[in-house]
């Protein structure tokens, strides 16, 4: 079992930046493909970045592509989220998600985090 723990997150205008980071513990950390997820009020989660076990491939929904990043630091137990050029529609709580993978899945994580929340103000 993996226990994850989100932090980075805050208020921030609009066009302005945040980088949120993921702690993993209690498995093999390098064994996980993450992903991040955001799950704005009233919508339904939606997946936004994830990353593969080697770190060598990564997959980003549309609408953030060009500006957020998600990298991870396996010898840290760290995933990373750097978010760049942020709109109000990026305002969600986000949650870091993991699963046993060789590839970047969008679907059917086993393990989250309790969620950091990102408000960008316009």
């Amino acid at each position: 079992q993996v226990q994850l723990v989100e932090s980075g997150g805050g208020l921030v205008q609009a066009g302005g930046s945040l980088r949120l980071s993921c702690a993993a513990s209690g498995r093999t950390f390098s064994s996980y493909a993450m992903g991040w997820f955001r799950q704005a009020p009233g919508k339904e989660r939606e997946f936004v970045a994830g990353i593969s076990w080697s770190g060598g491939s990564t997959y980003y929904r549309d609408s953030v592509k060009g500006r957020f990043t998600i990298s991870r630091d396996n010898a840290k137990n760290t995933v990373y989220l750097q978010m760049n050029s942020l709109k109000p529609e990026d305002t969600a709580v986000y949650y870091c998600a993991a699963v046993l993978s060789r590839l970047v899945p969008t679907h059917n994580y086993d393990y989250w985090g309790q969620g950091t929340q990102v408000t960008v103000s316009s």
